[in-house]
C-alpha cells in the first residue's frame, strides 16, 4: 500500500520502506492499527491537503534548511476512534461519511478519539506518524 501526493510540484510517495514509524503518545498503542490502514485512509480522504509545519527536529536526512531555530515538514492530521483501545474506525473513511463521533459514542461502538500526524520531510521524502488521544 502506498500514497502518493503533489505538494509545491513535487510527486511524494509514502509506503513502507519510507516510514520512520508509528509513534504512540505514551503508552498508548492502538491494537488493530497498521501502516496500511493510515495509508489507506489516506486514500480515500477526498480532501486529503498537506500543509507546511515546524519543528524542532531536524530529519535524519540533514538536508534541511533551519528557519527560527526551526526545520520544515510537511503535515496532515485526521482522527481515528477506538473502542476498548482497539482500532474502530478514521474520519477519512467511506464509512464515517454517513455519521459522527457523537452518534458512534452514543451507539456506544467507539469510546476514545486519537489525532493522527502524518510529518513528511519536504526534502528527502521519509515520513513519520504521530498518534496523540485527544478530547472531541
Amino acid at each position: 500500500m502506498d500514497y502518493k501526493f503533489v505538494y509545491d510540484n513535487k510527486e511524494y510517495v509514502l509506503t513502507d520502506n519510507n516510514c520512520d514509524g508509528i509513534f504512540f503518545e505514551g503508552e498508548n498503542e492502538i491494537t488493530g492499527l497498521s501502516l496500511d490502514i493510515i495509508l489507506n485512509a489516506l486514500n480515500e480522504g477526498e480532501e486529503v491537503s498537506f500543509s507546511t509545519e515546524y519543528y524542532g527536529d531536524k530529519c535524519a536526512c540533514n538536508t534541511q534548511e533551519q528557519i527560527n531555530k526551526s526545520y520544515r515538514y510537511l503535515e496532515y492530521h485526521f482522527y481515528i476512534y477506538t473502542k476498548d483501545n482497539e482500532y474502530v474506525i478514521d474520519t477519512l473513511c467511506n464509512e464515517y461519511r454517513n455519521t459522527s463521533f457523537n452518534k458512534l459514542f452514543g451507539l456506544g461502538k467507539i469510546d476514545d478519539s486519537y489525532i493522527v500526524s502524518v510529518t513528511v520531510c519536504p526534502n528527502c521524502g521519509i515520513y513519520s506518524i504521530y498518534i496523540d488521544q485527544c478530547t472531541v
